[in-house]
């Protein structure tokens, strides 16, 4: 009996152990089970992050970029014109072109007349605003039957015009480098050689700049020479008589002769040297032949 109890117990602990066991295992997947199931759900909140932020940048990275505007070049053109015509009144021409310098605010810059046997002439150098240039030469043009020479270019500077300006501006780049080296130089020799630099880089960049404004003179003001003139010779041999002919080619031989005359007394230095030369050559002549 009591083996039989003894074998109970023993059977019974073992059971109770077994149930132990079972429990404690049950517990231990249910742990692991669900620090997997937070492990696989922090991950996927992970992965979702990482495709929301993805998506995010790609969102970015697609957004419609503004159009760079192109800086608009302004195109640097030089006008000049030349132009000769016949006038019936030269009084009335001139007052014409006055008026149209004051219109369009030009400058006569030169100025000037001439008069022979054959023509009265006048010739005139004017600066014009360049955007005036056209309107200015076709007010002058108005009552002219026709142009001996019209002459009108245009010269494209644009590229000239931009190069020297980007030059300028590099070579000031430069300069604010090397003052920047200027002031932590410690050594004279250093200071020296900076300063030789800078002083080239000055020369330069006046150099561009005197050239950059004789661009934009030339660009803002057209230039135009304009000869207008009027014939006369015809009219002035009408009125002289065959008798005053005559005596105009008188006067006109007699001062030739004069003229020859007062040559003659200038040079006499030349002509006495001249003489002496001649006398003695011919008695060195006239020695060989005896």
């Amino acid at each position: 009996m009591k083996k039989v109890s003894l074998i109970f117990s023993v059977f019974l602990l073992l059971f109770v152990s077994c149930k132990q066991a079972d429990a404690s295992e049950a517990s231990a997947d249910m742990m692991v089970y669900a620090a997997a199931d937070t492990t696989a759900v922090a991950a996927d909140d992970y992965d979702s992050y990482s495709d929301k932020k993805e998506a995010s940048s790609v969102k970015e990275m697609r957004l419609p970029v503004a159009p760079v505007k192109e800086e608009a070049i302004e195109t640097k053109i030089i006008k000049s014109g030349n132009l000769r015509f016949q006038s019936d009144n030269l009084e009335e021409t001139y007052s014409q072109i006055q008026t149209a310098v004051k219109k369009y605010n030009a400058l006569i810059k030169n100025d000037s007349q001439a008069n022979n046997d054959y023509q009265f002439s006048r010739t005139i150098n004017i600066r014009i605003p360049n955007q005036h240039f056209d309107a200015f030469i076709a007010d002058i043009s108005k009552g002219v039957k026709y142009f001996d020479l019209k002459d009108i270019s245009s010269q494209d500077v644009t590229e000239e015009y931009i190069d020297v300006a980007s030059r300028i501006k590099t070579k000031k780049v430069l300069e604010a480098r090397y003052l920047e080296l200027l002031k932590k130089a410690n050594k004279v020799s250093e200071m020296l050689e900076i300063e030789r630099q800078l002083s080239e880089i000055r020369e330069e960049i006046e150099a561009k700049e005197g050239r950059l404004r004789y661009l934009q003179n030339k660009v803002s003001m057209s230039t135009l020479d304009i000869e207008f003139y009027k014939p006369v010779a015809q009219g002035r041999k009408a009125t002289v008589s065959y008798g005053g002919r005559i005596a105009n080619a008188i006067v006109s031989g007699f001062n030739g002769i004069s003229n020859f005359l007062i040559g003659l007394i200038e040079n006499w230095p030349v002509i006495i040297t001249l003489v002496v030369l001649f006398f003695f050559i011919r008695k060195r002549f006239k020695r060989k032949n005896k």
